[in-house]
């Protein structure tokens, strides 16, 4: 059997952080997002898990149907992994999940985690990743009600 000490990762080199970048038609996962963010330098590790609520402005919601620019998201997530080390120098690790296609009630849609020695550090980071991610990520979302009707969510 392992020790607990085995399974730690290596030490944190000063300048070297860990990123992740993924868009999947997959169930996202939630231990293994975290399981990427954590490494022996941090004393924190912020999750944030975005789902698919079950109304929106009073209409019960049936599904959500995500559709991304791959290739520019991808890019996107890089930015602000590298813009987030820049403004809060002390994170170890961004990692940046989001679900494409037919999403159900109560799926998750996006995983941000982050990783820091400090939790103010890693709170901030990660909400800066997730609010920064909704403004330039080239990812879409359609709403389909119960009653039928669709609509694209914050499309220009």
């Amino acid at each position: 059997m392992d020790s607990p000490t085995s399974r730690r990762k290596p030490l944190h080199f000063p300048n070297f952080m860990i990123s992740n970048f993924r868009l999947t038609y997959d169930v996202l996962d939630i231990n293994a997002a975290y399981a990427i963010a954590d490494d022996s330098a941090n004393g924190a590790i912020v999750l944030m898990s975005g789902m698919v609520r079950e109304q929106t402005g009073g209409r019960r919601v049936d599904y959500l149907d995500y559709q991304a620019y791959e290739p520019m998201a991808l890019q996107v997530f890089q930015e602000i992994s590298d813009r987030a080390q820049q403004k809060f120098s002390s994170i170890t690790s961004v990692v940046i999940h989001h679900r494409l296609g037919k999403l159900k009630v109560g799926e998750i849609s996006v995983l941000i985690a982050v990783g820091s020695p400090h939790r103010v550090e890693a709170f901030e980071a990660c909400r800066f990743a997730i609010d920064t991610l909704k403004v330039q990520a080239p990812i879409w979302k359609k709403e389909f009600w119960l009653d039928g009707v669709s609509s694209w969510v914050n499309c220009p």
